[in-house]
């Protein structure tokens, strides 16, 4: 996510930093670079101009190049510049009733999927959502809203075989919403391979019928300023409140997120970050702006880890860590907590000073080969690896599909982290025993 940005921009900040005081040249130059690479992520050109001008007019006021850190002062005065180009705080979608949501967009942007995330993170949050099927155009897109409604255990309206009139379906679910329950109605709509007249005329009738709070329109980040000449035609026609922003996780550049607020005017209100249906967020314009400036974003990480586990599991590997009893299971319950958070990719990107890391170690492919070295031993050698002897190490190796220096380097890697919780241990005792002495600053 934002990888090629992420990565020049954080060059030229800390060419910056270096710096013990700073010019105006020096400033020129960098903004010079930043506009560089905010053209290379397809940041709109217009968009890139005004953002450069804002940030270095600040930079150059006396208060920063002549504070004691002017390269940090101008990071963070571009840090703030960017939550503003993104947005500002984030905005929460209109629940006021009837609370009905009109999603929108061309094929192949994500809608019927988005539409299912959506409502799987309103039942998160408390809400009993319904989907509605208004795609005639595509009768694949009826099943799959379906397929995914059921995965979700959400209740979902499919119009009857062959139907064309979309008005006639949108009264129908109405009724069968109010028979049926729940307090959030998605409407997944029909697209286009591109924007064309009969379909805007569609979604405006659709629109003028349902009297929707909200008007999603879901844009692929992949496709850079086409995003953001589609949400500018969309905005015209139907007036949206806000953007869902799909495959943010496939795109490197980054151009769309930071040209779609100020180009629409309207804010994006979520983010695909993955096929899975759980990867999908609200968006944090002040979030991302710390993972693109490699500041991390503290707080997504401890949401998602809040998700993926439970309080039982965390008090349990809590006592192993604190008693040394640490074993290979629980190692392999580790990482499966690490996967259950999502991407590694991602998950690194929300940790300062990481988003760039290039270890090869630390890849998804990685995980997979330790868990299926783990899952090759038996339940004594898990508990008790010191039984790990050539022989069986061997073994192991081939059940996994990996080699002897594999699993050689995962036992190493193992004990040292045994070693270092005895220490932790053995440290705290030391502690609480100067304590009871009395010692001071104990």
């Amino acid at each position: 996510m934002f990888s090629r940005l992420s990565d020049k921009l954080q060059d030229v900040f800390k060419d910056l930093r270096g710096h013990g005081r700073i010019s105006e040249a020096n400033v020129n130059d960098a903004m010079r670079e930043v506009r560089l690479a905010l053209l290379d992520a397809d940041v709109h050109f217009q968009v890139a101009k005004d953002f450069i001008a804002r940030v270095k007019e600040k930079s150059l006021g006396e208060d920063v190049l002549r504070s004691i850190t002017p390269g940090q002062q101008i990071v963070k005065i571009f840090h703030d510049e960017l939550v503003t180009l993104l947005g500002g705080d984030a905005s929460p979608l209109n629940l006021d009733k009837p609370a009905r949501i009109l999603v929108v967009g061309l094929n192949g942007a994500g809608k019927t999927t988005s539409s299912a995330k959506l409502a799987r993170w309103l039942k998160t949050q408390g809400r009993t959502p319904n989907l509605v099927a208004c795609d005639l155009m595509r009768p694949a897109a009826i099943d799959q809203l379906a397929t995914l409604a059921r995965q979700i255990n959400v209740n979902v309206f499919t119009p009857d075989p062959g139907e064309k009139d979309v008005l006639a379906v949108a009264k129908r679910s109405l009724t069968w919403a109010g028979e049926t329950g729940g307090n959030v109605q998605i409407f997944d709509t029909a697209g286009r391979q591109e924007i064309d007249e009969p379909l805007l005329q569609e979604l405006k009738r659709l629109k003028e019928f349902l009297n929707p709070q909200e008007v999603l329109l879901v844009c692929d980040a992949a496709t850079g300023q086409q995003a953001v000449s589609v949400a500018e035609h969309f905005h015209s026609a139907l007036g949206l409140t806000g953007i869902i922003l799909t495959k943010l996780d496939g795109d490197a550049r980054g151009g769309a997120a930071l040209s779609l607020r100020a180009v629409t005017q309207r804010p994006i209100k979520f983010a695909g970050v993955g096929e899975k249906l759980d990867q999908f967020e609200p968006f944090h314009p002040d979030r991302l702006a710390g993972r693109i400036l490699g500041m991390g974003d503290v707080v997504s990480l401890v949401e998602k880890a809040a998700e993926a586990i439970t309080e039982e599991d965390a008090l349990r590997m809590q006592e192993k860590l604190r008693t040394a009893s640490f074993d290979l299971d629980d190692f392999l319950q580790q990482f499966k907590m690490l996967r259950r958070m999502g991407p590694l990719e991602n998950l690194l990107g929300m940790m300062p000073g990481m988003a760039n890391l290039k270890n090869s170690s630390l890849d998804e492919g990685q995980l997979k080969r330790v868990e299926a070295i783990i899952l090759s031993m038996t339940p004594g050698e898990r508990a008790r690896p010191e039984m790990l002897n050539a022989r069986r190490r061997q073994r192991v190796a081939r059940g996994s599909g990996t080699s002897v220096t594999e699993v050689n380097n995962l036992l190493i890697r193992f004990s040292q982290m045994r070693k270092m919780m005895k220490k932790a241990g053995s440290m705290k005792k030391i502690m609480a025993q100067a304590r009871r002495a009395g010692i001071p600053g104990m």
